[in-house]
């Protein structure tokens, strides 16, 4: 890969299962991610970089080309849209469930309901989708938390195994996407470093394959 490209990756979760994927493709960091207080990473495959970042602000860099391409969960894409990005390969990694949840039995009894979420925009479009009045609340963290202390009737959160619920008395109502994260590409770059991209796309194709 002859061309310089600059990869954002997604800390977490996704980075784990993202460098079995890369490295298929003959792409490794020279250092070890998990060990180094790095966040620049030179690797095995010439010209190609690694930046590790938090997940919301990967779409950033790479919308404003400070990174060619990025692996980003599809939630995140969905409530900060995808302007300015392609969004070439599903990677098939880090799946997990964008649902609602409440508590056991909960059953809706007036006009309005209050919904305690992250994904703000996801919130509003899907219940305005619906048709119901919902009054989002914000809330960064510790979404069983909000039913329990009456601050909402309902979360939309990302669910895996949906043990955090049951814990705390509540349970999956209705899915709202499917996730999964996606590798994305700034439009500029793509048109122009072509080949390099869309080698790197190719080659990432071929190990989400044969994964």
């Amino acid at each position: 890969m002859s061309e310089s490209i600059t990869i954002a990756l997604t800390k977490g979760r996704i980075l784990k299962e993202t460098l079995p994927l890369l490295a298929r493709a003959g792409i490794e960091p020279l250092d070890d991610i998990s060990k180094s207080r790095k966040l620049v990473f030179e690797t095995t495959a010439d010209g190609v970089r690694l930046v590790v970042i938090r997940g919301t602000d990967v779409p950033t860099y790479v919308r404003h080309g400070a990174a060619d391409v990025g692996v980003v969960g599809k939630d995140v894409l969905l409530e900060h849209g995808a302007e300015g990005l392609y969004e070439p390969l599903d990677l098939g990694i880090a799946r997990c469930r964008l649902m609602t949840a409440g508590p056991v039995g909960w059953q809706q009894d007036g006009a309005r309901i209050r919904v305690a979420t992250k994904f703000v925009n996801i919130a509003r479009d899907y219940f305005a989708r619906k048709g119901v009045h919902a009054d989002v609340i914000k809330l960064y963290g510790a979404m069983e938390l909000a039913p329990m202390m009456d601050l909402a009737d309902l979360i939309l959160d990302i669910v895996d195994t949906g043990n955090t619920l049951r814990a705390n008395g509540m349970e999956p109502l209705e899915e709202v996407a499917s996730v999964s994260s996606r590798l994305i590409v700034n439009k500029a770059a793509m048109r122009s470093r072509c080949a390099g991209i869309q080698s790197l796309v190719d080659s990432l194709a071929a190990a989400v394959e044969a994964a």
